[in-house]
């Protein structure tokens, strides 16, 4: 089995971030309950390929040469999974409720890479 690095993307200027924040609150907090419960049926429906259930992003830094800085990006959470191929561990993610329930943009799946030389 490989394992693979999924990052949850977001904007707050995407069409769908804009319609979530245009709702009441009473009607958001509805949509928050019924994602964060189809959220856990989706972890539970994938137990087995589950290596980390990750967690939400907060804000970010950036470390160069020039030193540090705060920046955005569209990275909102993570998960890493395991599955026999690229193919198979992104069809983990079809019809997640990161993007059919909130207002995220989408999963970004990419296979975790053996250290070169090690």
């Amino acid at each position: 089995m490989k394992k693979f690095l999924a990052v949850y993307t977001g904007s707050p200027d995407s069409p769908s971030a804009k319609r979530w924040n245009a709702l009441d609150e009473s009607s958001r907090k509805k949509m928050e309950a019924e994602g964060m419960k189809a959220w856990g049926e989706w972890v539970a429906k994938n137990k087995n390929s589950i290596v980390e259930t990750g967690a939400p992003l907060g804000k970010t830094k950036r470390a160069e040469t020039d030193g540090i800085q705060d920046i955005r990006n569209q990275m909102a959470a993570f998960t890493v999974v395991q599955a026999e191929s690229h193919d198979a561990a992104a069809k983990l993610f079809l019809k997640h409720p990161h993007f059919t329930i909130f207002p995220g943009d989408g999963v970004e799946i990419m296979e975790c890479l053996p250290i070169p030389g090690a």
